[in-house]
């Protein structure tokens, strides 16, 4: 060990490691200091051997300081200790790094960071910890619960061991991406000697400043030992095939569907199966799974189908490529008091998309009238029916749901949305369903809505919003829509109001309430009452020409005023 440490410290050959860690997705951590003792190799001929093979072959040079922690990396498959790591750390996986023992005298252990568990996902808050520090952790299960940019999202344990300490408590915010939250360690007595940690600076995510390096002694050339073939470490053996490795949950979902696990190919770390092998094993069967969502053989939500249309050249002399515009800041003295921040990570992406959307996208408003005395009508007698059947109530937002999606099948022009270089053109329609909770404003969407009766649409936006108001909702449950309504009518009461667009498609649906009104009737100094409900449609102009959107509004309110039709 004394030899690998002097190697590490002093050749000219390992100065360009830190680089080398950079390019490699897949690394093994190891740590190394002055006096540190390790249990790895069984001699010190066999660890000398294996540090001069990974000199001679990367070919690089050294420059790292002296007494510090030293971190090199080797490639996938080779065997360290007797055990082969295999597994591939992504962004979207727990960010985890292994420790061994050294002069701090703590045990092996490993720190798991915050995860990106969302494409624009920078920091997250910890909702709440499933497990509590001293208890024993298996892969697949749920660690805590972590609020994203988005939702919150579940984050599973990736190994075997026992929690020893967690760094970020129940209700910790802001904590960037790869900050350390979590120490687990392997044995269960280990636990008591992580009780007064805490990570350093640079562990934390924060970058640590640079000190300068000491001027290293000139050093001889490092020849490479000749070793006996005894001297050799030897890979470890994979595991055996006769064992099956699940998560407990993907054992649990096995048994209650009577699938074997021997006839499922895992995806997960080192082969594992996990939940989601389950869930499309039983989908290729055509069984009903707990996710409604359609997704692709490799679990990845099926993708929109859609025609690509080409710009005209007056919409390209109309609508020229632009960034974001600047808005100046107003330098009038002002007085206000600084009230507590409380914003979630939620919150303040849903305000720099609407600003977004206000800034870039030209947005004009078409409002019309449509008389509800048959829809409601038509409610009624279904919700007879569904009463009788035992089924849920089906209301005004689901038969306006279930309008929007037939008038963008007839005019699919407004089911589109920009790009720089053409106009995609959406052949899916999926209604986003606006739903304002504590925690924020949400969109699930409700895919293929043109398709599905007013059950299934009511059926599934009453799920939808409970688990919005849940702060439960999974990115497949409001990810791809190509249109939204929003209904400040029933809920509040709003006359008429105009929304803005979700970007990046090109046209919301703004509903009011429903109000009786005095109209003129066929004889004269006759009159009769009459239900009428306001509807605004927001468009984006380089999208939905005028004439477009009045045609649009034309075929949803055909249906509203003869509901019937809907039912054809």
């Amino acid at each position: 060990m004394a030899y690998a440490s002097r190697i590490i410290n002093h050749s000219k050959k390992l100065r360009n490691v830190p680089n080398l860690l950079r390019h490699d997705h897949a690394v093994l951590v190891r740590c190394f200091s002055n006096g540190a003792q390790s249990s790895v190799c069984k001699s010190e001929a066999a660890e000398r051997e294996r540090v001069s093979k990974f000199v001679a072959c990367n070919h690089v040079s050294s420059g790292l300081p002296r007494n510090n922690c030293y971190r090199t990396t080797m490639r996938l498959g080779i065997p360290t200790g007797g055990v082969a790591y295999s597994r591939e750390l992504t962004c979207s996986q727990v960010q985890s790094r292994r420790g061994f023992a050294s002069d701090a005298g703590l045990p092996p252990h490993q720190e798991i960071g915050m995860p990106s568990l969302s494409p624009t996902m920078t920091e997250g808050n910890i909702a709440r910890w499933l497990k509590k520090e001293g208890d024993k952790v298996n892969p697949g299960e749920v660690l805590c619960e972590v609020e994203t940019d988005k939702a919150t999202v579940e984050m599973e344990c990736m190994e075997e061991g026992y929690l020893a300490k967690i760094i970020k408590g129940d209700g910790s915010k802001e904590i960037k991406v790869g900050e350390i939250i979590a120490i687990t360690v392997e044995e269960q007595e280990d636990i008591a000697k992580f009780k007064d940690y805490s990570p350093s600076t640079s562990d934390s995510g924060a970058p640590a400043a640079k000190e300068p390096a000491a001027p290293l002694p000139k050093q001889e050339p490092v020849q490479q030992p000749v070793s006996s073939p005894e001297a050799k470490s030897k890979p470890s053996s994979p595991p055996s095939e006769d064992r099956l490795f699940a998560s407990p949950l993907a054992r649990k979902m096995a048994e209650d569907h009577k699938v074997p696990l021997s006839s499922i190919k895992g995806t997960g770390p080192d082969g594992h199966i996990v939940k989601a092998d389950i869930e499309d094993y039983l989908a290729s069967r055509g069984k009903d799974v707990s996710a409604p969502t359609p997704k692709t053989k490799d679990g990845k939500l099926e993708a929109l189908d859609y025609v690509d249309i080409p710009h005209s050249q007056i919409r390209k002399k109309k609508y020229p490529k632009h960034g974001p515009m600047r808005i100046p800041v107003s330098l009038v003295p002002m007085n206000w008091v600084e009230a507590p921040s409380n914003h979630r990570p939620k919150a303040r992406v849903t305000a720099s998309r609407l600003l977004i959307s206000k800034q870039t996208i030209p947005h004009y408003y078409l409002t019309v009238d449509t008389c509800v005395d048959k829809l409601l009508d038509l409610r009624s007698q279904l919700n007879s029916l569904q009463e009788a059947s035992g089924g849920k109530r089906i209301s005004v937002n689901d038969l306006v749901i279930k309008a929007a999606a037939l008038a963008l099948r007839k005019v699919p022009q407004c089911n589109s949305s920009w790009t720089d270089d053409y106009i995609r053109q959406y052949n899916n329609v999926n209604i986003n369903v606006a739903v304002q909770t504590e925690n924020g404003l949400y969109v699930p969407v409700i895919r293929n809505a043109d398709k599905k009766g007013l059950s299934s649409i009511s059926s599934e936006v009453k799920q939808l919003a409970q688990k919005a108001k849940e702060n439960s909702l999974k990115p497949e449950d409001y990810e791809g829509g190509t249109f939204t309504v929003s209904n400040l009518g029933g809920p509040f009461g709003i006359k008429q109001f105009c929304a803005i667009i979700n970007p990046p498609q090109s046209g919301i649906l703004a509903v009011g309430s429903a109000e009786k009104r005095v109209i003129p009737s066929s004889g004269p100094e006759q009159f009769q009452f009459a239900s009428f409900m306001s509807v605004t449609l927001s468009c984006d102009h380089r999208v939905i020409d005028g004439a477009i959107g009045a045609e649009w509004l034309k075929a949803f309110k055909g249906y509203i005023e003869n509901p019937e039709s809907m039912l054809l």
